[in-house]
């Protein structure tokens, strides 16, 4: 008897041993699960724009509206119950909605590894990937939905300049720093090489309406007219007095616009060479022109800060837009709304106008800082609701419509009883870098954020005076630029060789911007 219950308690423990570790192994399969869905959770929480919704609320709300005038989209409320109702900006063509075109949200930032600055960018067809080209000469490709990074090519031994899609959208023209051309295919495989310009810079690119010409321009001061198929050269058209540095066919006309260094902007006949008029409006290079694909309007930028609409039926000038507190280095006329267009600063100061019956003069939506440095080149997605942009602080950003009620990325109003306050940021050895050449610097941060600066020479501390968030900004911004010279001073930028320090570099500003007093200089605009 007694071996029969120490026999049934062994095989009873036995079981309650079986049962824990089947219990702890379970527990362990359910914890592992857990975990595994938690690390599949993160690896798709990645920020993407998908506009596929949009473009089926479009679809699915024109197959019944007996006329597209209907104005649904001025009903949607600013919250975000309503996201499910937002269409893309093609939806409201008949009756546009411009202030869905003002694209202030940041939606991804992107750098490569060992990247360098991003000197030209475009959309491929249909908008699925964008293409970037950058100092090292170098393509890269990433994802217009999710942006993840794609592909990385040599393409051109020098610094890219530009890039073209033709009107068709089969092949790719692009040009770099050292006067080479190359022909690509949609596939970004190379089709064709030719050298031009004698070696000179190829600042722009641009296809004829029926992609069987193109035109170019550069350092050698010309403008080129060339054979698409046959890859040979067909005129050169002389006018310019310097350097060439924006070229654009017009959209349905045998008309070319060139802008160059001379500050002059030339309209000329392709067919026979000759200068057909000349624009005197700006007072320094002129770097960006761009026609409006209604086909009378001629966009042009320039150094002097202005931005420029011309009418070319009455050759007369309709504004002349003040926004940019530096000089102007890229515009892009948004694809849908022929009165909207986006343009972009030395500073890194993004900025969207619209010039119809319903806009003004002054900026519609400001980004003051976009970038920590120009930015060299802007794009719109076909579809209108993205826009990317490429910076001398190598990166390339995507900017996306705000949600419904959410007020980032744009400019506050000021409430009269923000309280002023003052603050200090220590500069060290890099006061000549925070004050600029004759003060530059230091007078385009003060316009741009709305303070007033000090530097204190003898302390080597920039003292700052403004409200709490103005103040925020302007550290941001410094802090940024102190970042960067403390980078290029570990490779030898800074200090060393090449051309040194200059005398303003130092802080020796110019008189005419810089009263000193007690060992101090008060930097502010002229007047």
């Amino acid at each position: 008897m007694d071996d029969y219950y120490s026999s049934q308690s062994q095989h009873n423990s036995r079981q309650q041993q079986q049962q824990h570790q089947d219990e702890s192994s379970q527990q362990q399969q359910q914890q592992q699960q857990q975990q595994d869905h938690q690390d599949n959770n993160t690896n798709l929480k990645r920020k993407c724009v998908d506009y596929h919704t949009c473009a089926l609320n479009d679809v699915s709300s024109r197959l019944f509206r007996p006329t597209r005038s209907f104005h649904n989209d001025f009903y949607l409320q600013p919250h975000s119950s309503y996201l499910r109702l937002v269409n893309l900006p093609t939806s409201s063509l008949p009756n546009p909605i411009t202030s869905t075109a003002f694209l202030t949200y940041m939606a991804h930032v992107t750098r490569a590894k060992n990247s360098s600055p991003v000197m030209a960018l475009s959309f491929t067809p249909g908008g699925r990937r964008l293409l970037t080209g950058n100092q090292d000469g170098e393509f890269t490709l990433w994802d217009g939905l999710t942006f993840s990074f794609e592909l990385i090519l040599a393409a051109h031994d020098t610094s890219f300049r530009c890039m073209a899609w033709s009107h068709n959208q089969n092949y790719l023209l692009t040009s770099d720093a050292s006067g080479n051309i190359k022909y690509w295919s949609p596939s970004i495989a190379p089709v064709q090489s030719l050298d031009a310009h004698g070696g000179n810079a190829i600042h722009a690119l641009d296809f004829s309406p029926s992609d069987t010409k193109f035109v170019s321009c550069g350092d050698d001061s010309t403008v080129r007219v060339w054979d698409w198929a046959e890859r040979r050269e067909e005129r050169v058209m002389e006018g310019h007095g310097w350097d060439v540095k924006t070229v654009a066919w017009h959209p349905r006309s045998s008309v070319i616009c060139s802008g160059s260094k001379d500050n002059l902007v030339k309209l000329w006949d392709p067919r026979s060479g000759g200068n057909l008029s000349t624009l005197y409006g700006h007072k320094n290079t002129v770097t960006k022109v761009a026609w409006n694909d209604n086909g009378n309007w001629l966009l042009t930028a320039s150094r002097d800060q202005l931005i420029k609409v011309y009418d070319i039926r009455a050759m007369r000038e309709l504004c002349s837009l003040k926004g940019h507190y530096k000089e102007v280095t890229s515009i892009a006329w948004h694809p849908l709304y022929e009165t909207v267009f986006a343009s972009g600063g030395m500073d890194g100061t993004l900025i969207y106008w619209n010039i119809g019956p319903m806009g003004s003069e002054e900026p519609a939506a400001r980004i003051p800082f976009a970038h920590d440095m120009a930015i060299w080149d802007l794009k719109w997605h076909p579809a209108g609701h993205l826009l990317a942009t490429g910076s001398n602080d190598r990166q390339t950003k995507f900017w996306a419509r705000n949600r419904h009620g959410s007020h980032e990325g744009l400019e506050e109003e000021e409430d009269e009883q923000d309280e002023l306050i003052k603050d200090e940021i220590e500069l060290g050895n890099h006061v000549g870098i925070v004050i600029g050449r004759r003060g530059a610097t230091i007078i385009a941060m003060q316009r741009s954020t709305g303070t007033k600066m000090y530097v204190d020479q003898v302390r080597r501390v920039l003292q700052i005076e403004g409200t709490a968030k103005k103040i925020d900004a302007v550290k941001k911004r410094v802090g940024a630029l102190l970042d960067r010279v403390n980078e290029s001073s570990h490779v030898g930028v800074i200090g060393g060789g090449g051309g040194g320090v200059t005398a303003a570099a130092m802080g020796l500003a110019d008189s005419s911007t810089t009263t000193t007093s007690g060992g101090g200089s008060y930097y502010g605009p002229r007047g």
